[in-house]
């Protein structure tokens, strides 16, 4: 029996790669969504400047998955706050409270994983934080 032939092209990228998508000291790349992975997931690289606020806490029905890649993150899951160093997962539920942040002295960044697309939102997202620039953590 042959296999089907693939629908999607492979992504390959280098470091640094992806769709930027800058927010003054916060900025986001994304590295694959809609048709990309078939309206099944997102995948994006978030990075924060030293002593820099996230989004602000939120929730919404998607799970969001957190790996953070340098420095260190601070992740509100619920009512709890995280200090997540590189290495770190984060899983929050759909519907659970959560925020991000940096709170740290140096650049901080980290993979966000969710289910369905995300990047559509990134114009309006991206255009929000041009007019309500991110603030300092203290």
């Amino acid at each position: 029996m042959t296999p089907p032939k693939p629908t999607r092209k492979p992504i390959v990228l280098p470091p640094g790669g992806g769709r930027q998508y800058p927010m003054g000291r916060i900025s986001a790349m994304f590295k694959a969504d809609c048709d990309e992975t078939a309206q099944a997931y997102s995948i994006s690289e978030w990075w924060l400047e030293p002593n820099t606020q996230g989004p602000g806490a939120h929730a919404h029905p998607e799970d969001d998955v957190f790996f953070v890649l340098e420095g260190t993150m601070s992740i509100l899951v619920g009512e709890k706050w995280l200090d997540a160093p590189p290495g770190s997962f984060v899983l929050v539920p759909g519907g659970v409270t959560h925020d991000f942040e940096n709170r740290s002295q140096q650049r901080a960044g980290m993979l966000n994983f969710t289910p369905g697309v995300f990047e559509p939102e990134m114009e309006g997202i991206a255009q929000w934080f041009k007019e309500h620039p991110p603030g300092d953590v203290r």
